[in-house]
């Protein structure tokens, strides 16, 4: 029996090698190829960028805020990804004497998410000098990822599933069937999703593996680990809301009043909740690997630690 699992489970990683090596992109030959963004089109899809919520906004502002947010969007995934890489890295150990065709998986994966950093970091330069100055990104990735890498293997391991199986929600429900964006902009996702596609089956994989070394107590620590680092994640989110708001009011080219800067900055963040929080963990994939690893009580504990940021984000609609 062991052996028959062991047997599919290298099949799995097989795939996903067979797969990475055929959607494999080179950053410029395939995604850049000498163009630029067009500033005249949305980045963001207002699926995800929820614009509506700010029905004061005309139309080339509500455009200008959707690139405002598919920059922070590219330089979110940039953040997210130096911890992500490091951790594949250092899951690989299990399999160095193991299983080649496992290691051989993960370092494909790790290679594409340096390749990844590299993208978002050359889409920044390019976004910065197509938009006004004054742009802050505020979270340090170094500092970013030391402090997530400071959690339990399951906890990182959970978060980075999450992420990147909210990755291909977006590109698939949002991005793919919005046919005015930047044709540059949704091309970088196209490539991007195509890739996080093994990665999120390889975060599966791992989670449980790691899932399965773990005594009853210790996977209860991880999953106060798990709550408290999507509470890091808010509180980037929030600090980036600010910076984002105060940055779009400043070069609008008009004042709002008090209530409408207010409106636009709660506007962002809960965009930004949803973008980064609430659509992965209502992922149906997600939360069916999730409810697969932790008991009820855990499950519980989890919705009520998430539920003041779904009641937030609830009131977009």
């Amino acid at each position: 029996m062991l052996d028959a699992m062991n047997r599919v489970e290298t099949q799995r990683y097989a795939r996903c090698v067979e797969v990475s090596k055929r959607v494999s992109f080179d950053i410029e030959r395939d995604v850049i190829r000498g163009r630029q963004f067009d500033f005249g089109k949305k980045f963001l899809p207002d699926g995800l960028s929820r614009i509506d919520a700010i029905p004061f906004l005309d139309a080339a502002e509500k455009r200008f805020l959707s690139q405002l947010q598919g920059r922070t969007y590219a330089n979110i995934f940039g953040l997210v990804e130096r911890f992500i890489g490091a951790k594949m890295l250092d899951v690989s150990k299990a399999h160095w004497l193991g299983d080649q065709t496992a290691l051989e998986a993960l370092v494909r994966f790790t290679d594409e998410e340096l390749k990844h950093q590299e993208m978002f970091r050359r889409l920044e330069r390019m976004a910065a000098a197509g938009m006004p100055e004054g742009y802050h990104f505020a979270p340090e990735p170094n500092a970013v990822a030391a402090a997530v890498l400071a959690a339990s293997s399951w906890a990182v391991l959970g978060l980075t599933c999450h992420i990147e199986m909210f990755v291909l929600a977006h590109y698939h429900s949002s991005i793919h069937p919005d046919a005015n964006l930047s044709e540059l902009w949704k091309d970088v996702f196209l490539h991007h999703a195509r890739e996080e596609s093994q990665h999120a089956i390889l975060d599966e994989m791992e989670w449980i593996r790691e899932d399965a070394r773990l005594t009853p107590e210790q996977r209860d620590q991880a999953v106060n680990e798990l709550i408290a680092l999507v509470g890091a994640v808010d509180g980037i989110l929030q600090t980036q809301a600010g910076a984002d708001a105060a940055y779009f009011i400043a070069v609008c080219g008009r004042p709002f009043a008090t209530d409408e800067a207010g409106h636009i900055h709660r506007s962002l963040l809960r965009a930004y909740r949803w973008q980064y929080i609430v659509s992965g963990v209502q992922e149906a994939r997600f939360r069916n690997v999730l409810g697969s690893l932790v008991s009820a009580a855990q499950a519980e504990r989890i919705g009520a630690a998430l539920a003041p940021i779904v009641a937030d984000v609830g009131k977009l609609h």
